[in-house]
């Protein structure tokens, strides 16, 4: 007879204290997340002014007070424990969170894994209370007298978790985790004050009660500021406000991009490709803008109960998010990443004559390398017109330039000359302060993609047939794009029908790029018409793949020009909307002033 034993069961209930450093885990994990705890728990407490102090890049201490509401003795023992929070009462609640804090995970994951101290007052009760707890045990309760607000320090953080404690960085590294949230933390919330204390040494002190505007010139400078252009929008549902950079203000990372949603720190997919779409034509690939954004939506269409630290956030319409993002910073740079307010050159942008030409008079560039100043006077241009160049203060426009003219469109400068060309390829222009050296390829880009956006937008666009029809083999995703647009392409200057399978006829194109391949633009347009969906279609194709069919018919770089087309070139190029770059956001001009060529020189500024 065989007698079957009960085996042992594999699966175990943890014990509480396991559980609760497992826990910690998801919440805590490095000095920089119990500042950023502490702080949001503040704010929703009603704090006006922040106080934030760090020991050894927090590992040996994280204190902050503030002063908000506070808690009688009950809240302040029941605060400590999982799950305990005064923000929700039921399920449904989470459906609509006005709080940063809402899940009661924080106080309790951060006292289990550190010696942690809480004092507070709340308007209603004589005294405070003080709860001392170790690694998520209470060692004291006390009363003791203190002002109202709540006050916590988290001494030698994950000092009962030796395997969590040998992953933390160096004291500088961790310190830069806390500068950096506290940064977050203290721009998202202007109408509060902050400081922050390193070493016992004070970093920052920000005043309360002020506008956002205010809060980034504290954090960031009065400079930084004047290269950013204001954002606002209120389409109902969705309100955005905040700042983002000028094209020509970059970073090869996205360091400095803060997006609030609801006034919480956080992110999500569409907001990052929403930046991306409205830089794509003014930036290259690989370079970032600043981006200072506050989005204010029904708390009912945003899903933040994604990750325990609420770094990411879902929409209940992700697509009607994206579109209205975009729109809003597009209008905000002027529409195809063109600034309105340009402050690239820290000087405001010359207005020149839009009812005239404007021409340069130069004599022939030395073809011999031999020292040479080419030479122009300021006279009228014979057809009217008006001729600039060098004047002898640098600083101010000609004496005898026309004045008595109206300005109706922007110009990088109020005069300018050509001096000659750099490396065979590049051009270097003199304006009234400093030199300037321009890309001939990057800039014809520019002038050939404006051109079209206007013909564009005026119905104008007009048409080339070709000499011999072309046939196009395409992929079939690319077929079906193409079909699927194929009237729209009509209307944009493709003279294109269905040739069978998965070929189409191409007997004319756009004027403007007629030299380039049917083949290869009809696969960049159709798949830009296709990513861009309904709603952002015509508009992608502006953006997108008007800026890569430009770049296939502009001039290459390689080839010699003559002095006139030069001339022609940068008369072109400061008719632009946006002049600095090209549609595909590289650089068409890079300026250096008098004053920075002297200072290299060791010389006073101009």
């Amino acid at each position: 007879m065989l007698i079957c034993m009960a085996s042992e069961t594999k699966i175990r209930v943890l014990p509480v204290h396991v559980a609760s450093k497992i826990a910690a885990g998801e919440v805590v994990e490095r000095p920089a997340s119990v500042l950023k705890e502490l702080v949001e728990n503040a704010l929703d407490a009603g704090a006006t002014q922040i106080d934030v102090a760090v020991t050894a890049g927090g590992r040996k201490l994280i204190a902050v007070s503030d002063n908000g509401r506070g808690m009688n003795h009950d809240d302040a023992l029941l605060c400590i424990e999982p799950q305990a929070t005064s923000k929700i009462r039921d399920v449904d609640d989470i459906e609509n969170i006005n709080t940063l804090g809402f899940r009661g995970e924080a106080l309790a994951a951060i006292a289990s894994v550190s010696r942690f101290k809480l004092t507070t007052c709340d308007f209603e009760t004589e005294g405070g209370t003080e709860v001392t707890v170790a690694g998520g045990k209470i060692q004291d309760v006390r009363d003791v007298g203190c002002p109202v607000g709540t006050s916590i320090e988290v001494r030698d953080l994950f000092f009962n978790i030796p395997a969590r404690r040998k992953f933390l960085r160096t004291h500088q590294t961790e310190l830069a985790h806390v500068r950096s949230a506290f940064l977050v933390q203290a721009l998202g919330c202007p109408r509060a004050g902050f400081s922050l204390n390193v070493d016992g040494r004070e970093i920052y002190r920000l005043a309360g009660a002020g506008e956002f505007e205010d809060r980034l010139r504290d954090l960031f400078g009065p400079e930084y500021s004047d290269n950013l252009v204001q954002v606002r929008h209120d389409g109902g549902s969705l309100k955005i406000t905040g700042y983002i950079s000028q094209p020509a203000l970059s970073r090869a990372d996205r360091d400095e991009q803060f997006i609030y949603v609801n006034g919480r720190a956080t992110g999500a997919a569409v907001i990052g490709f929403a930046i991306k779409e409205a830089y794509r034509t003014c930036m290259p690939k690989d370079r970032h803008p600043a981006v200072f954004l506050h989005l204010g939506i029904d708390p009912g269409h945003v899903d933040v109960n994604v990750h325990p630290t609420k770094r990411e956030i879902r929409f209940r319409k992700p697509g009607e998010v994206r579109d209205v993002l975009i729109a809003a910073m597009d209008s905000s740079l002027g529409g195809n990443g063109a600034v309105v307010s340009d402050n690239l050159w820290k000087d405001e942008r010359r207005k020149r004559p839009g009812g005239t030409e404007i021409q340069m008079r130069i004599e022939n560039l030395p073809e011999t390398p031999v020292f040479h100043y080419p030479r122009a006077e300021h006279v009228p241009a014979d057809d009217g017109g008006m001729a600039f160049a060098p004047h002898e203060d640098s600083a101010s426009a000609p004496k005898d330039a026309p004045t008595d003219v109206d300005d109706t469109f922007d110009s990088p400068w109020s005069w300018c000359r050509v001096v000659g060309l750099v490396g065979g390829q590049f051009v270097m222009l003199e304006t009234e302060d400093g030199y300037v050296v321009m890309d001939p390829r990057a800039a014809h880009e520019r002038v050939l993609y404006e051109r079209f956006l206007a013909d564009v937008a005026k119905d104008k666009i007009s048409s080339q047939s070709m000499l011999i029809p072309e046939t196009a083999e395409l992929k079939p995703a690319d077929a079906l794009r193409v079909r699927k647009h194929v009237d729209l392409l009509k209307s944009m200057g493709f003279g294109i029908s269905e040739f069978g399978g998965d070929a189409f006829v191409v007997d004319a194109m756009p004027a403007y790029f007629s030299d380039a391949s049917s083949t290869s633009l009809l696969v960049e347009v159709a798949a830009g018409l296709e990513a861009a969906g309904a709603r952002k279609g015509q508009t992608r194709w502006r953006e997108e793949a008007i800026a890569k069919a430009a770049c296939h018919a502009a001039v290459d770089s390689r080839d010699k020009l003559k002095l006139e087309e030069i001339e022609q070139l940068v008369v072109d190029l400061a008719r632009t909307v946006m002049p600095y770059t090209c549609p595909r956001g590289r650089p068409t001009l890079i300026f250096t002033s008098f004053k920075e060529l002297g200072r290299k020189f060791g010389r006073e500024s101009r």
